[in-house]
Formats: C-alpha cells, sequence, structure tokens
C-alpha cells in the first residue's frame, strides 16, 4: 500500500513486557515493536515511530505528538498513570485533525473515555479461546482486502456489553468459541479527526504478528490520517461585515 508522507506513532505503555517474561518472549521487541513492523512493511511511504510511558513526556512531548499524523494506542496496567496534561492534549490534537486508534484493552484509557464520554466497560474472559472478526461493511476501506472472517486461534474474548456511544460506522464484529459476539471494529470522528477502535491484541498471545491484523491496521493508518489542508482550528477571531 502506497501512502503519501505522513507521520506515525505507535504508543505503548510498555509495563507487561518488562514484568512478564511470557510477554517479553511473544514481543521481544515489545508490543509497540510488532506494530510498527507490520506498518513498515505495509505503508512504505508513511513514517513509523514509537514510544513508551517510561520515556520522558510519557513518550509524547509536545515536538512528537504535535508531528504526529496517526497515534497508536495500546495500554492496559497503567492507565491512571497517563497525565491528565497529557491526555488533554491528545484529545485536542484528535480534535485538531490527527487520527487516533486505540487498540485492545486501550477501551479503557483515560484517552478514549474522554473522547467518547462513556465508560467504555465491557465483560471479558481471559481463557485463550478462539476469536472469529467478521467483516460487517465489506465497502469500508478498514476492511479492504481482509479475509472473512479473520481467524485468530488464541485471543482473549471481549463481550457485550461494551459501553459506547453507537459507532459512527460498524466494521467489524466478533465471535468468540464461548459464544459471546462483541464489536470489535467501531469508528468515530471527534472534531476534525477520525477514530478507530480496533480489539484483538492481547499480550498473551501473537495477534499483532498475524498477517490479516497487520492489514486491518495498516488500512486503519489509512484512513485515520489527516485530510490534507485541514489543520488544528483557529482561535476565534472577529470578522468584517461581508460586503454586497
Amino acid at each position: 500500500m502506497s501512502l503519501e508522507p505522513v507521520t506515525v506513532t505507535v504508543w505503548n505503555e510498555g509495563v507487561h513486557e518488562l514484568t512478564t517474561p511470557e510477554v517479553a518472549a511473544t514481543y521481544p521487541n515489545g508490543i509497540h515493536g510488532s506494530i510498527a513492523a507490520g506498518l513498515r512493511a505495509a505503508l512504505p511511504g508513511a513514517q513509523i515511530r514509537t514510544a513508551t510511558l517510561d520515556q520522558p513526556g510519557q513518550g509524547l512531548p509536545p515536538e512528537v505528538l504535535n508531528s504526529t499524523g496517526v497515534l497508536l494506542w495500546w495500554g492496559h496496567l497503567a492507565h491512571d498513570q497517563v497525565s491528565d496534561a497529557l491526555v488533554a492534549r491528545i484529545v485536542a490534537r484528535v480534535h485538531g485533525g490527527m487520527g487516533l486508534i486505540v487498540l485492545h484493552s486501550g477501551h479503557y484509557s483515560k484517552v478514549f473515555r474522554a473522547l467518547l464520554g462513556t465508560t467504555c466497560s465491557l465483560q471479558w474472559r481471559n481463557t485463550g479461546e478462539r476469536e472469529l472478526v467478521w467483516t460487517i461493511d465489506p465497502t469500508h476501506p478498514i476492511a479492504a482486502g481482509v479475509d472473512q472472517p479473520i481467524l485468530i486461534p488464541r485471543q482473549e474474548t471481549y463481550g457485550e456489553p461494551f459501553d459506547i456511544p453507537a459507532p459512527d460506522e460498524l466494521v467489524f464484529i466478533s465471535s468468540f468459541a464461548g459464544g459471546e459476539v462483541f464489536r470489535s471494529g467501531v469508528t468515530y470522528r471527534r472534531g476534525r479527526g477520525r477514530i478507530f477502535y480496533f480489539s484483538p491484541g492481547d499480550e498473551a498471545y501473537p495477534v499483532y504478528e498475524h498477517p490479516q491484523i497487520r492489514r486491518v491496521l495498516a488500512n486503519a493508518v489509512a484512513w485515520a490520517r489527516p485530510v490534507p489542508g485541514v489543520g488544528d482550528p483557529a482561535v476565534a477571531v472577529e470578522s468584517p461585515p461581508l460586503t454586497r
């Protein structure tokens, strides 16, 4: 997939990889490293970089965040450690046109809840069951070239009810071996920015190595990128009366 220059930042709290040997073995370069590798292979025209919570500015100091066209967000254990000031800056950037892709347990991040205005809570069970990701809207750009369904042999189970506002677009629904169904791929627009939430990706399983998951994420970056010529909103200014 060819993509005009865009800077993509893959943010990961990076806690599991440092505290759980099994996760470190599954993702030796971190969850963020696996996601970034998939994007680099699929989007040669994009600049892909990674960021983690333990870096200066929690990985997203102003010079990094302000130059990011699309931000991917993976978090789980450290939601409460993300500063409210950083959350406010990310929300402002989304309103100004930055794309945001929220992954798996990032549904409960401060950023996602601030943008959606709900608890974003859901039902879950982690016993490594099979997940099938079904395309609901095959005409959507994020679903382009995606298998129907995507088969994930082992994954954490998510289930409804999922406390989110009615999505702008429902792209994917997942079904699980235990009988649950879940709205696993949904989009929103906030201000000038596009948001995509995609649930597959528990840290215990190599989901981000799956070629079809990588295809979805690359499609999502292309879809969520800022619209050319549309930047952050200008400050309010008094305008002169219209002349005839």
